[in-house]
């Protein structure tokens, strides 16, 4: 149970801080998560050897004293991965503001995760052997090492909700890696003992090391807080103010973008009054509209922290516009305040980039649809995506017709103006692209600024580029940004990839559709040739076992049937995630809720099918089971993933959504079925159980580890979320059929 819990914390808070040290990349926690499954893998594959047990160490438990000195590892480890993390940019000379070098990001990225993931995959695979050396199965550990991984998300869940930081979540982690060992006697009580203080003392300075740690980036730190959706750092420098999310510059209290913003979409309209803007506090976004006289403004703030520790860096003029009574903040998620709100005549979306399943969803064609029945019949909707003044690639250009093509399903007039950042404008009525009568609205406004002038106007509606943008997003073939197909943060993370590898910002993308390469005469020449291939693995089995000894499916076969559940739950699960993400916002109470129901599961079906097995279990290894009933049960798990998967590929397609409590009762459905999977695998038949789990375990963390980036790289962006669930049930159908 403790390793459970330790490992599901220490993730949390080790992937937390590679969001933080790498500019909230969705490449890098892709990459960190393969990588921390990985690691685990490793540990959990590592020879018994390495328990002190000798050349027949494989078959005989480690010592107490062995397993609790990798619990004293393992509390030094995690402080001491998410210091180097902080420090990664400066320790391997990094630019202040710019990315390391890729060889350098990777190198960092593996320092931090492979040391405590290895620990953790060791710590389980000996544990469970010691376990099972004590008449235990290893069944039965699987699931207290799923129930201990609940117990973990909720307290990764409790720990950021009550205000707890990162770097003291990762000092009570390392704590409760120092109780487990202390324990028992023996010379690493003491060192145990040692330990604890060292973390007592940590958490009582914890305030200053965490800022201590931030200044190594940001010498100038005025303040900084992590919130559930990153970390927020404010930095003053000569009477500027800067605003970093994720140590990515967000905003500057000294520049122009919101006047630009602000102004050029102002100007599509004679003096707008009821404007609703979209996340843009922070940005200065509310005073610059409120600059209007005849201007009420609703602002709608994802997180209220974020606000809260920000606005007492603002500029005077900015705090005093939130304070305006023609202003009203609000703290919900922007997607349900649209289910609600009044008529606006423009609304400003200031979301953050489409990088990411969490924010692309404010850029589709169901976000444009929910403002577009908000806006009054000639209302505005302005938006901003980062771009290329005067070269787009094939990736940029995809992400950018991508968005345009969704816009253009609700609001049949667009305009984008150029830039370093395009300006996109949308309505159900005609815009106007007559530089000189926007010019005249500019002036009758009133409004003094420092850079949109008439002459401005004038240049942006008359270059070349505007011209050539509009022709480029015209002849598109890009398909539109969907809630279920969320394109657009596949193309930022190979945009992102293109600033070490510029080949990579070249590539023009195939768009697959799914119902295509479901006819597709190679798809079934693929599944055909994938039939053989288990078919032969089977029937070679069959001569294996039909010889003198019939012990059960080898190490090899169960390991196969692991790793085909974890990709298929892996599917599953990341498809179903993502869709309540997207229908229902990112609360992270709401999160925590699924991602304990996706541990139940885990923890449950371990347990029962584990029950199942041992009333089966034979009275000597080579003898008959008396269970030979339940070895269909293996079957029947994978057949009702399959179903599972299924039903949630047709549900999923038909675009209803699914709620919080039907969300639930699948991911707990799932994390049941792949549980079980797994304790099949490990436990039928089997004359060495211990033999084969270190295997078997690897293969179930190497399937996980497939199906994860499989589902967040590749089929989710590109086939969509009903076809990602399709995929996990044809991972269990080819597991079906070596059971």
């Amino acid at each position: 149970v403790a390793i459970g819990a330790l490992a599901m914390l220490g993730q949390v808070v080790l992937l937390r801080e590679l969001d933080v040290a790498f500019f909230g990349s969705e490449l890098i926690l892709v990459l960190a998560l393969g990588a921390w499954l990985l690691g685990t893998a490793a540990g959990a594959g590592a020879p018994g050897a390495l328990a002190g047990g000798g050349s027949g160490g494989r078959r005989h438990a480690p010592g107490e004293l062995a397993v609790r000195r990798l619990f004293v590892g393992y509390g030094l480890a995690l402080p001491l991965a998410v210091a180097l993390a902080r420090g990664s940019r400066v320790l391997f000379r990094g630019v202040p503001g710019a990315d390391l070098p890729f060889d350098r990001q990777m190198l960092a990225l593996a320092l931090c995760v492979i040391p405590v993931s290895l620990l953790l995959g060791l710590l389980f695979q000996w544990t469970a052997r010691r376990y099972a050396a004590a008449g235990g199965t290893l069944a039965t550990a699987y699931a207290l090492e799923s129930l201990g991984g609940l117990a973990g998300g909720l307290l990764a869940t409790l720990l950021p909700a009550i205000g707890v930081q990162n770097w003291t979540a990762a000092v009570v982690c390392g704590s409760l890696a120092f109780a487990a060992a202390w324990r028992g006697s023996g010379a690493s009580r003491e060192s145990a003992a040692a330990g604890l203080f060292l973390m007592f003392a940590l958490l009582a300075a914890a305030p200053w090391f965490d800022r201590g740690m931030t200044a190594w980036n940001h010498p100038a730190l005025a303040a900084t807080r992590d919130t559930p959706y990153g970390r927020i750092t404010v930095t003053e420098t000569l009477g500027q103010s800067a605003v970093f999310e994720n140590d990515a510059l967000a905003y500057e209290s000294q520049g122009t973008a919101a006047e630009e913003f602000v102004r050029l979409a102002a100007i599509q309209r004679e003096a707008p009054r009821r404007v609703l803007v979209l996340g843009g506090a922070a940005q200065g976004l509310v005073a610059e509209a409120l600059r209007d006289p005849s201007a009420r403004v609703d602002d709608v703030e994802l997180d209220p922290a974020l606000l809260a520790l920000v606005r007492a860096h603002l500029p005077e003029s900015e705090r005093r516009a939130l304070q305006d009574p023609r202003a009203r903040v609000i703290a919900a998620d922007p997607r349900r305040v649209l289910e609600r709100a009044g008529r606006y005549d423009l609304i400003l979306a200031a979301m953050p980039e489409p990088e990411s399943g969490r924010t692309n969803r404010y850029y589709t064609r169901e976000f444009f649809a929910a403002c577009a029945a908000r806006l009054a019949p000639d209302g505005v909707l302005a938006l901003r995506l980062k771009s290329a003044e005067n070269l787009w690639t094939p990736v940029l250009a995809r992400r950018a017709g991508a968005v345009h093509a969704a816009l253009r399903t609700v609001f049949p007039a667009t305009v984008v103006l150029p830039g370093t950042t395009n300006l996109f404008l949308a309505s159900r009525a005609p815009l106007e692209r007559d530089p000189a009568l926007l010019g005249e609205r500019l002036r009758r406004s009133g409004v003094p600024t420092r850079l949109v002038s008439p002459a401005y106007v004038r240049y942006l509606y008359t270059n070349d580029r505007f011209g050539r943008i509009a022709d480029l997003l015209a002849h598109s073939t890009a398909r539109p940004n969907l809630d279920a197909r969320p394109v657009c943060y596949q193309t930022t993370m190979l945009l992102g990839l293109a600033r070490f590898f510029p080949r990579l910002a070249r590539l023009d993308l195939p768009e697959p559709d799914a119902a295509a390469l479901a006819r597709s005469p190679r798809t079934w020449a693929a599944a055909v040739a994938l039939a053989l291939l288990l078919a032969l693995a089977r029937g070679h089995h069959r001569a294996q076992r039909d010889g003198p000894r019939r012990d059960g499916p080898g190490t090899a076969r169960r390991a196969l049937l692991a790793g085909l559940a974890g990709a298929s739950g892996m599917l599953l699960e990341a498809a179903l995630l993502l869709e309540y993400q997207t229908r229902s916002g990112v609360l992270f109470q709401d999160l925590g809720v699924l991602l304990t129901a996706f541990m139940a599961g885990l923890a449950a079906g371990a347990w029962v099918l584990g029950r199942l097995l041992a009333r089966g279990a034979p009275s000597h290894p080579r003898a008959p089971s008396r269970g030979a009933r339940w070895s269909r049960s293996g079957a029947l798990t994978f057949v009702l993933l399959a179903a599972l998967a299924l039903l949630c590929a047709a549900r999923l397609r038909g675009g209803a959504g699914v709620g919080l409590a039907e969300s639930v009762a699948l991911l707990f459905a799932c994390g049941f079925l792949v549980a079980a999977a797994f304790a099949w695998a490990v436990s039928h038949d089997a004359p060495d159980a211990q033999a084969v789990l270190g295997p078997v375990y690897a293969a179930d963390l190497l399937g996980g580890c497939a199906g994860s980036l499989l589902a967040g790289i590749l089929a989710i962006p590109m086939l969509g979320l009903p076809a990602t669930a399709a995929l996990g049930g044809i991972a269990a159908l080819a597991g079906l059929a070596l059971v």
